[in-house]
């Protein structure tokens, strides 16, 4: 399966939630999209249907491919601590997500472009691999020759970044530390890991 390219709108009204962001489409019509999208709101759905719904919600909102998301799970799974949570934690330490997060993109498919054309740096080197897992202690920043992009200029004056308390900004020189590991509680998106931790325990 290619990574998912499509209206986004739908992929929102098929979760009933703004995973890509605010949607005026998504205020309008809050229900699933299709002919039969009213009926499949109020039809009841599988213990089984539940699960694999907030499996594909915490793909598509981090943009990763099945493959991708099973292998993550399965390193959650070998980690210390709750399977879900850290699940979570190793979503958020992706380097495309972390360079959204710092708001140097305004959203993640812009952070993940940003990551593979070579315009990211980690600790000082060029890192073109969106997945790449980005350690505590580690700086993250704009490389020096795209700093002046319009995109990157737009993005880090608007962006809110006060709620992610285990990132540091330094707008001087456009970079980002990653201070602690996030704890679950402290990430906004709203996905049940539980549901996902059963599924692949099935």
């Amino acid at each position: 399966m290619a990574r998912y390219t499509g209206p986004k709108s739908k992929i929102a009204r098929k979760f009933g939630e703004p995973i890509y962001g605010t949607d005026k489409y998504l205020d309008k019509r809050n229900y699933p999209p299709g002919q039969h999208g009213l009926e499949k709101k109020r039809r009841k759905q599988s213990e089984y249907g539940t699960q694999l719904k907030e499996k594909q919600k915490a793909k598509y909102t981090y943009g990763l491919l099945e493959r991708q998301f099973a292998n993550l799970f399965k390193k959650a799974q070998k980690s210390k601590g709750v399977t879900g949570e850290v699940l979570i934690q190793l979503l958020e330490q992706r380097l495309d997500n972390v360079v959204f997060r710092l708001g140097i993109a305004p959203t993640r498919p812009a952070a993940r472009q940003l990551v593979s054309h070579c315009h990211i740096v980690v600790n000082g080197n060029v890192v073109n691999i969106p997945s790449y897992h980005v350690k505590v202690g580690d700086i993250i920043g704009v490389r020096e020759k795209s700093k002046a992009m319009e995109v990157i200029l737009n993005s880090v004056a608007g962006a809110n970044r006060s709620k992610f308390n285990w990132l540091e900004w330094d707008s001087t020189s456009m970079s980002g530390k990653f201070m602690s590991i996030p704890a679950r509680e402290d990430i906004p998106e709203n996905i049940k890991e539980q549901l996902i931790v059963e599924l692949y325990s099935k």
